[in-house]
């Protein structure tokens, strides 16, 4: 018996095959094969062959390998049952069904276990969507359950995959492929500033514009597992999971988070595209999706702790000037909050900086145009607190754990806290005109455990069904929670508590492999940074912030006119075109120059394009290299111009056309030549915009 299915999106196919009713495994995936192809033939091609120091026959990489069936690497599944003793699963076919994308279920009659398998393929996204799902007829320990189990590429030489720190998230690592595991862990108890979970695996030659590339994220908030395995024969296997021993209790239905992947014949930018539109458009669901993204401002790096209503006052006003449409207040509004020591729990508003409630400061705000948007930390507590105090059975983990920023953390599992939560932050929400909140996470777990997550989605689903006009976004010491599993919560990321815009000049190019500008919020910080100690030029903190969702992060009293100018400018700018740019495609260039991140933001319909070239550092050659654009209709004529001319400097002497004003010229000439821009000194951005004519 052989069952066979394939599965379409118009940029990849996808073809699992199996026999005796054993567990499918993927015999294809890659670019788009032709509509007749013989499946059956694939299937047969797909053998290797046997010889010395191998079993007779060699066990499926299936879609579950499993350790019955002498599969010699990583099994998908390790089970115990409720005393603690061993399960070797061992499952047969069931049940198939094709209706709105695939669906497989096996079962092992001798250990009462149901395997559900499901692919689902999106043609407009080109996105495959897979999941995990296991029942059992009686409590069992889950130590490791994979989603659906994939080969990797052989002519991929290395892999890609994301570490990072606080202030310095999203670093790519380049690792070779060689013989055994390469795994990657979180175990924080969220994604993590540290393990991103998300893996490129580009073929040999490939770039961010062209070549053939694999790419995967794992749609959970919680404690992950990433696998790269190279087995003895040379075959090759991708696993991801929850992090081993977070399922803690045992339990009769297990399901793993879904896991996304994508093939791409377009190089990485052919992936990074297919992850940022199925973000936006199927992930995320937006309170008000008509309603442009607006210009945000937070307080938190004007005044910190230091909270006064006639300040407050004062900045919302000179933010309104600079452009502002959301004014949003950070930490330090309830309980006897004047410094991160205390009160975190007590979530009712504190009356010696708001004797009237919040009211005057939302009226203030409301009258000059801006929504209003509040800070929430609502996973933590501090033990200084009169909740740690009423309820210490409430905290997560041991009396004696090593705090972080003096608090601790509630045990969202616990119905209780939940409720507790609700009915605080409900409050707030319905006893004030707030359409905004910060949702912050500011430490680890004191271990990581998958309930946690759990109770902490329950809670944010609760809250959305109840407000649903409220935006929710997700901070966790900036980049610390940022995956699809928490996106389809919220709407916005803060990606990193850097607001230097020379570390965000990096972090945002490596970010857009997975997010879109709608959801990546980017801020003009201070002119001193008080993260990164470094001084940075007014319009290069503009353009940076531009890149992405625009906001403010600093305290407006401190601008120069001219500073202020500069602001008011690129926010109008940005203004002009966030309509087409909030939907627009980012695609990474592939520059000459080491000392050059650049990108550009394609339009959908293709018609419009800008470039954002900014530079890190001093070239190691006098005069910039061309940079190749990409994306574009070789037989069409672009109009190009350099949006920010005004910021030429006066040792910029050459008689260059791009500084005068706009060409004209083909899309072949664009991506094969390149763009030659004008010299300028480090941390600088130009800022180039082109229209099909």
């Amino acid at each position: 018996m052989e069952n066979i299915y394939r599965l379409d999106d118009g940029q990849q196919t996808l073809v699992l095959a199996a026999r005796n009713d054993r567990l499918p495994q993927v015999v294809y995936w890659g670019a788009p094969l032709p509509k007749g192809e013989n499946l059956q033939t694939l299937h047969a091609a797909h053998g290797i062959d046997v010889t010395g120091g191998m079993l007779d026959e060699n066990p499926d990489l299936s879609l579950c390998p499993e350790a019955a069936r002498s599969f010699p690497g990583q099994p998908g599944m390790v089970l115990r049952d409720a005393d603690g003793a061993p399960i070797w699963p061992k499952f047969s076919f069931y049940s198939a069904s094709e209706n709105d994308g695939l669906r497989l279920i096996y079962k092992d009659a001798n250990h009462a276990l149901t395997l559900n398998i499901s692919f689902a393929s999106d043609a407009q996204t080109h996105v495959i969507t897979c999941q995990t799902t296991l029942d059992a007829a009686r409590p069992v320990h889950v130590d490791w359950l994979a989603a659906p189990v994939l080969p990797a590429p052989q002519l991929s030489d290395e892999m890609i995959d994301v570490s990072g720190r606080w202030c310095g998230e999203f670093q790519l690592n380049r690792a070779p492929w060689s013989p055994g595991i390469h795994t990657r862990e979180s175990r924080t108890g969220r994604s993590g500033h540290e393990h991103f979970p998300g893996l490129y695996l580009p073929c040999r030659g490939a770039t961010n514009t062209q070549g053939a590339a694999y790419a995967f994220h794992y749609g959970w908030s919680g404690g992950h597992r990433m696998l790269a395995e190279e087995l003895p024969d040379g075959r090759r296997q991708i696993q991801w999971g929850h992090a081993t021993g977070t399922q803690t209790s045992a339990a009769t239905r297990f399901e793993t988070a879904p896991l996304y992947v994508v093939y791409s014949g377009h190089g990485l930018n052919g992936c990074a595209v297919a992850f940022q539109r199925h973000l936006r458009d199927r992930i995320v669901t937006w309170p008000k999706p008509d309603t442009p993204r607006p210009v945000h401002y937070n307080c938190w790096e004007a005044v910190y702790f230091n909270h006064s209503l006639p300040e407050l006052k004062d900045i919302a006003t000179r933010a309104a000037d600079l452009g502002a449409e959301r004014f949003v207040l950070d930490d330090g509004w309830f309980g006897r909050r004047d410094d991160d020591t205390s009160s975190l729990g007590d979530w009712v508003i504190d009356p010696r900086k708001y004797p009237d409630g919040l009211t005057p400061l939302i009226a203030h705000v409301h009258g000059l145009g801006m929504t209003f948007g509040i800070w929430f930390e609502p996973e933590m507590v501090n033990p200084d607190s009169d909740t740690c105090r009423a309820h210490p059975d409430w905290v997560l983990g041991p009396a004696d754990q090593v705090m972080g920023r003096q608090q601790m953390v509630l045990d969202m599992a616990l119905p209780a806290v939940r409720d507790y939560l609700y009915d605080r932050i409900a409050a707030i929400l319905r006893d004030n005109a707030i359409d905004y909140i910060k949702w912050d996470h500011n430490r680890v777990l004191p271990a990581p455990d998958a309930a946690q997550t759990h109770g902490t989605y329950a809670l944010l689903d609760r809250l959305r069904a109840d407000f649903p006009l409220v935006e929710i976004e997700t901070c966790a010491s900036g980049g610390g929670r940022i995956d699809f599993g928490i996106m389809q919560r919220t709407q916005r990321i803060w990606l990193s508590d850097s607001n230097d815009a020379l570390e965000r000049l990096r972090i945002q190019h490596d970010a857009a492999l997975f997010l879109p500008l709608s959801v990546t919020g980017s801020h003009v910080g201070p002119r001193h940074c008080h993260t990164s100690g470094r001084t940075l030029d007014i319009t290069f903190r503009a353009w940076i912030a531009a890149q992405r969702h625009i906001g403010f992060e600093m305290d407006p009293r401190e601008l120069t006119e001219d500073e202020a100018t500069v602001l008011r400018t690129v926010t109008s700018w940005w203004k002009a075109n966030r309509d087409w740019m909030q939907s627009a495609d980012i695609l990474r260039l592939d520059s000459a120059d080491p000392a050059v991140i650049a990108e550009q933001q394609l339009a959908r319909d293709g018609g419009r394009f800008v470039v954002f070239a900014g530079k890190a550092a001093t070239s190691a050659q006098i005069a910039p290299r061309p940079l190749r654009l990409t994306g574009l209709d070789p037989n069409t004529t672009y109009r190009i111009d350099l949006t920010n001319r005004h910021d030429l400097h006066r040792l910029s002497r050459g008689a260059q056309a791009v500084k005068t004003g706009p060409l004209d010229v083909s899309g072949a000439y664009l991506m094969s030549h390149g763009l030659t821009l004008p010299w300028s000194f480090p941390e600088r951005m130009w800022v180039i915009e082109g229209q099909r004519l």
